[in-house]
């Protein structure tokens, strides 16, 4: 029987790979939206500025925080990548959000499992970067490697999940080869990119299982409810699995954004720290919008992982402020492990 052996949260957002001299351009974007979310309300910029104190997080956009709140997530990030490496994994399944990068308009799966034997891990084109919005390209650029790269994956251990989780009463969707998507190239997306690239350093040596969460979506995004009780059915699916010892488990995606909100984050990783099945599944979908709805893959992350004994910790939590109006993305970075990881 598989044992899983170690689990890690990790938020993906765009200003982890990007120099803190330009997160400012991803401002730009949100002075723009006119439904940027907060509470569960939309609102236009200066509203929301209004509402939370006009200018009050100015100090939080200056050089020197951004670099020293840039430089503690990627030491959070290498921090991750060595847990990982030390577990000596046989198999890790990876829970993310896909943009529509992957799945669209014609099919878009509430869960959905990849089982194919490998897959493709492929660059942007300068096209696609060019219309990418402000910011956004040289953080994508870090989430693909430099040529196309095939990945390993986990074809058995991916068939089982899908046949327990449906005994289980879930009916995910089975991809064994992914859609053109949004960029033609049937390649993964960069939920899944960033655990390659960033956390492992571009390493594929360990084969993964790609689980997609619609997280953004509607009609059909999961409540929070259901996320845990999959990701219940996820981990003990894991555990009856023969065929890898050793599985880890990470939930990419997260905290909260495009709006921070630390006091969702932190009752948040409190919830987690406890084991708070109550909190992590009575979380409304109106807190679970915009980039905060992300909060999903880690529901399901926790639920794989409660009732393996590992214990969790929070290596780090940095609120990436990026406009006075309390823009930008709140990072966060957990492990479970029978020994703690050491903070960041």
């Amino acid at each position: 029987m598989a044992e899983i052996v170690v689990g890690v949260g990790t938020s993906h957002g765009p200003l982890l790979n990007t120099p803190p001299a330009s997160w400012g351009e991803r401002g730009k974007a949100d002075r723009g939206n006119p439904a940027l979310v907060y509470k569960g309300q939309e609102h236009t910029f200066a509203e929301l500025d209004r509402l939370r104190g006009s200018g009050t997080f100015a100090d939080e956009c200056l050089p020197d925080v951004w670099q020293n709140r840039h430089a503690s997530c990627r030491r959070a990030i290498r921090a991750l990548g060595d847990v990982v490496r030390g577990a000596q994994l046989d198999a890790l399944v990876v829970v993310s959000s896909d943009h529509k990068e992957t799945f669209g308009d014609e099919l878009l799966p509430a869960f959905a499992i990849y089982h194919g034997d490998t897959v493709e891990h492929v660059p942007f084109t300068q096209e696609h970067l060019d219309a990418m919005p402000p910011g956004l390209a040289i953080a994508e650029v870090a989430n693909v490697p430099d040529v196309p790269v095939t990945r390993k994956c986990h074809p058995a251990l991916a068939l089982h999940l899908v046949k327990h989780v449906g005994q289980a009463g879930f009916d995910p969707a089975a991809s064994r080869a992914l859609p053109a998507g949004r960029y033609g190239d049937h390649g993964i997306p960069h939920g899944w990119g960033f655990v390659y690239q960033q956390v492992l350093d571009g390493s594929g040596e360990i084969p993964f299982v790609p689980v997609f969460v619609n997280t953004f979506w509607e009609p059909n995004p999961p409540s929070a409810a259901r996320c845990y009780a999959f990701g219940r059915a996820l981990g003990a699916g894991i555990r009856a699995f023969v065929g890898a010892d050793r599985v880890g488990v990470v939930a990419s995606g997260g905290l909260s954004h495009m709006v921070v909100d630390e006091e969702l984050d932190r009752a948040f990783l409190g919830a987690l720290l406890r084991d708070d099945s109550g909190y992590l599944a009575g979380l409304p979908d109106a807190l679970l919008r915009s980039g905060t709805s992300e909060l999903r893959n880690w529901i399901v992350v926790a639920g794989a992982m409660s009732g393996t004994g590992l214990r969790p910790a929070v290596v780090d939590y940095q609120p990436c402020y990026r406009t006075e109006a309390g823009t930008g993305c709140a990072m966060g970075f957990v492990t479970w492990t029978r020994e703690p990881a050491a903070a960041a």
